[in-house]
């Protein structure tokens, strides 16, 4: 099978692999129907990179699927179910799952390739820019066939910003600001309108995705090379965002400027190289809430009725659809800004 593979230094392979086997009786062996392309896949193939990542292994985390072979011990599961893959449920029995650190998982933790990370699906172990992908049984969740491929394969980002979005509280009424508008500062702009965000302005310096933030339901959209965001931020929303997501990865003191007092700000964005300065004074005076987002701990299960609902704008987050053979098409066209979400399909559709 044709299959993405992370060879080092920035470099994506297409080669043959073989189809993956079985190897515990909890394994599932999933045809792949679509996989995206996410933001964490470009940090891997930065140079230096921004996100460490298993040399040999098959990149793509973001997929979902058709159950094609169950282990002996499968029972959630049967041929034929189209399901998502959470790439990181950890094994639910260790000392940190029980505890709630599915991230930290210890049978998992792979040490001499990438301390501190377990071994995420797709990252760390071989994942679905493929054909055929291998993940345990408690990591599906059945989504009805009626779900294009393309739109359940959001699942994985969905699912982290669902995950982080819950710690913010948003209210009825309550104003917000997205700083960045790529896949998952749409999400987060879609989830906080579902959640009742009277307003919400989208910072960012795509023209590309700034129109895809009008369709998805922002107030205002502000081009940051161009405009003073934090001047806009005070002339709409009179002493700051009562919730600012940061979801580009080094702006957490624009964001800590933007707010309001005893305002709650979400730091998304994942970037292993930023080191931003923090106006502590500030985050002090105005008694602000700080969180930190990561995967998408024990949101799962919510995924299959948000994605059959039909409530978020999702087919304006999926900007292109391309056969795997394409992924470095793809990769560019994130890399210029002009794409949003790129789902791959390992067949020609």
């Amino acid at each position: 099978m044709l299959a993405a593979v992370f060879e080092g230094n920035g470099k994506l392979v297409l080669k043959d692999r073989p189809r993956p086997r079985l190897s515990r009786d909890t394994d599932v062996l999933i045809k792949v129907l679509g996989v995206g392309i996410c933001g964490t896949d470009l940090h891997i193939l930065q140079v230096p990179p921004a996100h460490p990542a298993t040399v040999g292994a098959i990149l793509g985390h973001e997929f979902t699927g058709e159950v094609v072979e169950t282990g002996a011990a499968v029972t959630e599961v049967r041929p034929g179910d189209r399901v998502l893959v959470d790439p990181h449920p950890g094994c639910g029995r260790c000392a940190e799952c029980v505890s709630g650190h599915p991230d930290r998982c210890i049978p998992l933790y792979n040490s001499a390739s990438a301390p501190g990370h377990c071994a995420t699906i797709g990252i760390f172990s071989d994942g679905a820019m493929t054909s055929y992908a291998v993940a345990p049984s408690h990591a599906l969740f059945k989504i009805a066939p009626s779900v294009p491929a393309h739109i359940a394969a959001l699942a994985e980002p969905l699912g982290c910003v669902t995950s982080a979005a819950d710690k913010l509280k948003v209210q009825p009424g309550d104003n917000a600001v997205v700083l960045g508008a790529g896949p998952i500062g749409l999400l987060f702009l879609s989830l906080l309108k579902a959640a009742g965000a009277a307003k919400v302005i989208v910072s960012e310096v795509s023209e590309y995705r700034r129109a895809a933030a009008l369709d998805c339901g922002a107030a205002l959209v502000v081009d940051p090379k161009r405009e003073d965001l934090t001047e806009v931020v005070r002339r709409e929303m009179p002493g700051g965002a009562d919730v600012v997501v940061e979801a580009v990865g080094p702006l957490l003191a624009q964001a800590i400027e933007i707010a309001h007092s005893s305002g709650r700000v979400l730091q998304f964005g994942h970037d292993e190289l930023a080191r931003p300065a923090i106006p502590v004074a500030e985050l002090l005076r105005k008694e602000l809430t700080v969180y930190g987002g990561f995967i998408g701990k024990f949101s799962f299960h919510k995924l299959p009725r948000l994605l059959e609902s039909g409530v978020l704008p999702l087919e304006r987050i999926v900007s292109h659809r391309l056969p795997l053979s394409r992924v470095h098409e793809g990769i560019e066209l994130l890399r210029r800004g002009q794409a949003i979400k790129v789902v791959l399909h390992p067949e020609e559709y």
